[in-house]
């Protein structure tokens, strides 16, 4: 009986490579990912199982171990050609959407109702091969299938093409409709803050990130929400502190390295904010984003020559679209020799996309720096016929201003702070314009704010000290 129950309990005891499967979840925990590639590596290939093949897949590919990782998903995909996941790896690392279908035509073909899938491969291919609106058409047209129809997976999917296309509009509606129907959702959230943020409804994004930091604080995300929230209240120091959170708790988060990056950059360490926008342009190669900040360092820093070479290796990798014509032509514009040039790539984008806000943006402060304010006052109506931001409507403002249209100026001023009440640029101008018209009441204005003075002063030293807490924080957490 003795020897029966010592049998049993050996029996129950589990294998080896469970164990070592264990020891590396420890070390991936621990941050410690050499040590789990290592451990995983101890296994013999023909004894690991999918779930320890897609471990070592994702630490290979966040050493940037690339051939390994590509290795590592398609040895998945043998064993379980449906994992969803293993795909989606595999075409992030340029693999071919069509030799990555081909290893599960099998299954497609031996399964009903599976006819989806090829389609689904074939949205997230273009996805990441850059082509958005490819993407976005292949995934619309999934949509309106039976089976995918409210699928919170694909509508966020969606949302982040959307995004990465420059339609904040659609972007913004798509995650509203996944978050409606998932309240427990947290994927993809850390783009729809950015975009809420951006777009100025800060107090929207700071109910978003509690509301999440309550489904969970152990994801980067809420953290990410609550930085874009302090980024854009001019916070900075804490942007800094808690996108250094978020990457702490995922270091692959593109959304924390570039909040990092952004924050650092306005607060003038350009070239550790240089770092943080590499690493997310080599996490996420064909979001444009990540160019355009590293480009933006590039010309904070007088690189212009950098910022050049970067915006003509996008423009012919990922092709002559709406915004890699439009980077370029910001580049350009930096530049009195290439002014020509830049106006031919904005008339270019504006042709492909006349709704592309960046786009318009830079033709605009081109036509003002040319003083064709009528031609930009047109430029800014037509744009703002169909849709509203900030930016437009302070710049027509400013159009406005120069062709001494005061009152209809301070409408767009107006229209400009209640889209986002901390648009510093907006409020100077309307300021400039009300002490322009009534002197005297300007100059009661300043003895008033004057008198004020102190109770600011107490405000300022208030941030000051933040700013030092905060910079204790980030030493703490180990930032660069």
């Amino acid at each position: 009986l003795f020897n029966q129950l010592c049998v049993h309990q050996l029996q129950n005891l589990p294998s080896e490579i469970e164990v070592k499967y264990k020891i590396a979840e420890c070390y991936t925990i621990l941050k410690l990912d050499k040590d789990a590639i290592s451990v995983l590596e101890g296994i013999p290939s023909r004894q690991r199982t999918p779930k320890i093949n897609m471990m070592l897949a994702n630490l290979y590919r966040k050493a940037g171990q690339e051939r390994s990782a590509v290795t590592s998903y398609k040895e998945v995909l043998r064993q379980c050609p449906l994992a969803l996941d293993a795909i989606i790896g595999l075409l992030s690392l340029s693999v071919k959407g069509a030799e990555v279908a081909s290893m599960t035509m099998d299954v497609i073909q031996s399964i009903p109702n599976l006819d989806w899938l090829s389609v689904w491969i074939k949205a997230h291919a273009f996805t990441h091969g850059g082509d958005n609106q490819r993407a976005i058409n292949t995934i619309c047209s999934l949509e309106k299938k039976s089976l995918l129809r409210d699928n919170v997976d694909l509508l966020v999917t969606l949302a982040d093409v959307y995004f990465r296309a420059g339609d904040t509009k659609n972007s913004i509606l798509k995650f509203e409709q996944a978050q409606m129907l998932d309240p427990y959702l947290i994927k993809g959230m850390d783009v729809y803050g950015y975009l809420m943020a951006r777009e100025g409804h800060l107090e929207d994004v700071e109910v978003l990130g509690g509301r999440l930091f309550n489904i969970s604080d152990q994801h980067a995300e809420p953290w990410v929400i609550s930085g874009c929230h302090s980024f854009y209240s001019k916070r900075y120091s804490r942007a800094l502190y808690l996108g250094a959170k978020a990457i702490q708790l995922n270091s692959n988060s593109v959304q924390a390295l570039l909040l990092k990056g952004v924050a650092l950059r306005n607060m003038g360490r350009v070239q550790e904010a240089i770092i943080h926008f590499r690493e997310a342009m080599r996490l996420a190669p064909c979001r444009l984003d990540c160019y355009e900040g590293l480009i933006d360092c590039y010309l904070a820093s007088n690189g212009v020559r950098e910022a050049m070479g970067m915006a003509n290796n996008i423009y012919k990798t990922l092709g002559a679209n709406a915004q890699t014509l439009t980077i370029l032509a910001t580049v350009c514009l930096e530049d009195p020799m290439t002014q020509e040039k830049a106006k031919t790539l904005l008339d270019k984008a504006l042709a492909q996309r006349p709704d592309y806000i960046k786009a318009v943006v830079k033709k605009a402060e081109l036509l003002s720096r040319e003083q064709k304010y009528e031609e930009g006052i047109a430029l800014l109506r037509n744009t703002l016929a169909n849709q509203s931001d900030c930016v437009l409507h302070r710049m027509l403002g400013d159009f406005l201003v120069a062709v001494n249209d005061y009152q209809e100026a301070m409408d767009q001023y107006s229209i400009a702070l209640s889209l986002d009440p901390n648009d510093q640029k907006s409020l100077e101008g309307m300021q400039k314009m009300e002490k322009e018209e009534s002197p005297t009441d300007a100059t009661v204005e300043l003895d008033g704010d004057d008198m004020e003075g102190s109770g600011e002063e107490g405000d300022l030293e208030g941030s000051d000290s933040e700013a030092v807490q905060w910079a204790d924080q980030e030493q703490w957490f180990g930032m660069q």
